[in-house]
């Protein structure tokens, strides 16, 4: 028995991709026995064992893991010499070593294929670090966001003549730096993301500006900060003139209640001087008016006016219509 497939034992595959694994056979004279095929999933770690996933046994062909039932099976008849099989819509746990053997008593051969499957790189992002400003070092830079290593990046000039004689460039981090940059090197360029399973790119055009006046813009951050600087001081004065302001009003407030005069006596205390005009007195809570003094007599006042020599007071009632008793 003797395993014939020449073709390579690492396989690269992108993602989503079908995949041929062979294993083509030619048995030797003297193997006369029934022909039994084993396809096993090779386990890394030697203390696992094998996973067996399809064989042909008895003229018949079992599949030994239900979740490949829709992603595994044999390319041909594998009676006739041809065991390979197809994995369809690979994915990155698909990768793995996978081991065909092929026995027909007394013969026996194996062959081994090791699959591996990647991620293309995803459609990279062109831009520029820094000025393009004339007499300086330009940096293009490339990178794409997705994509399984080993993953390089190239970059070439599309239009504008051939590459800058003193540009450089890092596949690894794709870095196309150009020193000492003038008109010459206008144009267009290219960088190219590469992986095993896929290639994609993207396009930056490149332009040439005059070097800014680095003078005029120190000079500009100068007087700006100076401004900056007045204005601050302004308003730290304004604020002091404010606070005096305020302190002087306060003062000023202040002086104006010491000089109010005291307010005018209540009517109540005008009655009272007017009863000590008038003579009023009051005992027991009944008014009385003191004897005016007539010709040298004492008269009282009576209920309606009049005077009375040598008669008590008599007692006087409060009228609402005057405010006071009469």
């Amino acid at each position: 028995m003797q395993i014939t497939s020449s073709g390579p034992q690492t396989i690269q595959k992108a993602q989503g991709e079908t995949v041929e694994l062979g294993c083509t056979y030619t048995p030797g004279p003297q193997d006369t026995g029934e022909l039994d095929i084993e396809w096993y999933n090779l386990s890394p770690d030697m203390t696992q064992k094998d996973k067996l996933i399809l064989s042909y046994a008895g003229g018949q062909i079992h599949l030994h893991d239900a979740s490949l039932s829709e992603k595994v099976k044999f390319l041909a008849d594998p009676t006739r010499g041809d065991a390979s099989i197809s994995l369809s819509h690979v994915t990155l746990s698909d990768t793995a070593t996978y081991q065909c053997k092929v026995k027909k008593t007394p013969g026996v051969d194996m062959r081994k294929v090791t699959l591996s499957v990647m991620v293309p790189p995803s459609e990279p992002k062109c831009w520029v670090e820094g000025s393009e400003e004339k007499g300086g070092s330009v940096s293009l830079r490339c990178e794409s966001s997705q994509g399984s290593a080993p993953l390089t990046y190239v970059w070439t000039r599309e239009s504008g003549g051939a590459m800058p004689s003193d540009a450089t460039q890092d596949s690894q981090s794709g870095e196309l730096l150009i020193k000492n940059h003038t008109e010459n090197n206008l144009g267009t360029y290219v960088c190219e993301a590469r992986n095993p399973v896929g290639r994609t790119q993207c396009k930056y055009s490149l332009h040439a500006y005059n070097p800014t006046n680095k003078a005029g813009v120190i000079a500009g951050a100068v007087i700006g900060a100076l401004l900056l600087l007045v204005l601050l001081l302004l308003l730290i004065w304004l604020l002091i003139c404010c606070c005096h302001k305020r302190r002087y009003q306060k003062e000023v407030a202040n002086e104006i209640r010491e000089d109010v005069q005291a307010p005018e006596s209540r009517p109540s205390s005008r009655l009272s001087s007017l009863r000590s005009v008038t003579g009023y007195r009051t005992h027991h809570g009944v008014q009385y008016s003191s004897a005016p003094v007539i010709n040298g007599s004492i008269h009282s006042v009576n209920r309606n006016g009049s005077t009375a020599a040598g008669n008590r007071p008599v007692p006087l009632k409060y009228d609402p219509k005057y405010g006071y008793p009469v």
